[in-house]
């Protein structure tokens, strides 16, 4: 039998020797159609598939088998990543918005949620002049503009079931619902709040049932405040009051809030005081909801979920941090930390350029792929890409803006990137997009009403920790 198996490695090292002989000539033009060829990834995947049926005619499973199931499906995953890193390298500019007379910072992007077979139409642009914009998605021609005075708005979100409709939290203490096809800028529904509410962060869950609010610290006290979002299409200007809060698992202003993309009933929110909180709302009461508290050790600035099924959670800080555990390890032996970075900065290596802050992170379902957007004060855009072994440039956006990027939104069914910023501009980017007028727009940097929320982390900290 031994000499059988030294019979299977000398045959399988010749192979592997007859395989390079006849594949180097044209490992580089192989190459150069894999990242080239608009049908690449489809002749790869049918090819691998082919293979993999194909080659496993024994009746019997053997180690020869075993690992040759293992290579092909390695290979597979190595091929799809690096399909989609190569395509957002490979973003170009394709819109860009006109300038708005009273230019503003955008400080967040949303992209309407599309019927099945259609494409997003529109998109929502929170803005420092205390107003919420709203552009064609394609053309990214201005439409609509929805104020709050002397209230100031802070962020955007569409309805999931219904394209025209769409939130903002306001500083007033309430949470603004507008329908696109009014012509009126009157909101059709608004939640109100408590009276010390200042609202500064805010979500709607994916079936539309539910929508949560956080606060800023008001002597004490912060707050996650929930309404009943159902009925919106069926009401005129009614105000709806708050269903319950939570009040006890952050002491400090709630900066982000988000819902799990597909699960209605999760939560992540996060804070000034270092703390990332993932809460089940189905439960009774806020003891009971809260699933894990995560420490960043610093203020948060950015939270979502990833990975598959998007059992894992990440966050950003105000000073460049990055965080990110895996929920699913909770009720294991195995530490749900997967990667902390204290500064990204220092983290990333970005050639002859560098890396001032973070924007925000996007999970890619099709490459199971969490990526990290930054850039630098003159409007360049890095993509990072995060694995459990630290992270690396993914590639760099040129040409777009021209000062710091605030926002920016990823539309995984064309595979473009909205982004927008403190040169008052809006950009569509697409794979190998070519723009019509390819002049870098001049700065346009404006004094913003809304400054950037920095807060030194409250270093007493809850007990409750993961």
């Amino acid at each position: 039998r031994s000499f059988s198996l030294q019979q299977d490695v000398i045959a399988g090292f010749l192979y592997a020797i007859l395989i390079l002989v006849v594949f180097h000539p044209v490992v580089d033009l192989i190459d150069n159609f894999n990242l080239t060829y608009k049908y690449a990834p489809l002749i790869i995947i049918s090819l691998h598939l082919a293979l993999g049926i194909f080659s496993f005619t024994l009746d019997t499973w053997s180690t020869s088998r075993g690992d040759t199931a293992q290579i092909l499906g390695c290979a597979f995953g190595m091929t799809a990543v690096e399909k989609i890193e190569e395509q957002l390298a490979s973003l170009r500019i394709a819109k860009r918005s006109t300038l708005s007379e009273e230019p503003a910072y955008l400080l967040d992007i949303d992209l309407s949620k599309p019927a099945q077979s259609e494409s997003s139409r529109f998109v929502g642009v929170s803005c420092s002049n205390k107003s919420i914009r709203v552009y064609n998605r394609e053309t990214l021609n201005f439409l609509r503009e929805y104020s709050s005075h002397p209230g100031i708005l802070n962020g955007v979100r569409f309805a999931h079931a219904c394209d025209s409709i769409v939130f903002s939290a306001c500083s007033d203490g309430t949470v603004k619902c507008w329908d696109i096809r009014l012509a009126t800028q009157k909101a059709v529904q608004i939640f109100s709040g408590y009276p010390s509410n200042v609202f500064i962060s805010f979500d709607v869950n994916c079936s539309d049932l539910i929508i949560c609010a956080g606060t800023e610290k008001v002597e004490k006290d912060t707050f996650l405040v929930f309404w009943d979002a159902r009925g919106i299409t069926d009401c005129a200007s009614t105000t709806k009051e708050p269903l319950g809060v939570y009040s006890e698992s952050h002491n400090d202003d709630i900066t982000k809030i988000c819902f799990h993309p597909n699960k209605p009933n999760l939560l992540v929110s996060g804070s000034t005081d270092g703390l990332v909180n993932v809460f089940d709302i189905n439960n009774d009461n806020e003891d009971d909801a809260l699933i894990s508290t995560c420490n960043s050790d610093s203020s948060v600035s950015f939270i979502g979920w990833s990975g598959k099924n998007y059992k894992q959670v990440y966050c950003m800080t105000h000073d460049e941090g990055f965080c990110w555990w895996d929920i699913a390890r909770l009720d294991t032996e195995e530490p749900i930390t997967l990667l902390h970075v204290l500064d990204v900065r220092d983290a990333v290596c970005v050639g002859n350029d560098s890396l001032h802050y973070l924007v925000g992170g996007l999970y890619h379902e099709k490459a199971d792929k969490l990526f990290l957007v930054g850039g630098t004060s003159t409007g360049n855009i890095h993509l990072v890409s995060c694995s459990t072994g630290g992270l690396s440039q993914v590639g760099t956006l040129c040409g777009g803006h021209s000062a710091t990027v605030r926002s920016f939104c990823w539309n995984l069914t064309d595979e473009s990137l909205l982004t927008g910023g403190e040169d008052a501009q809006l950009l569509l980017w697409k794979p190998g997009a070519v723009e019509r007028s390819l002049a870098k727009k001049a700065s346009m940097k404006v004094a913003s009403s809304v400054q950037k929320r920095v807060r030194v982390h409250n270093s007493s900290l809850k007990s409750r920790k993961k």
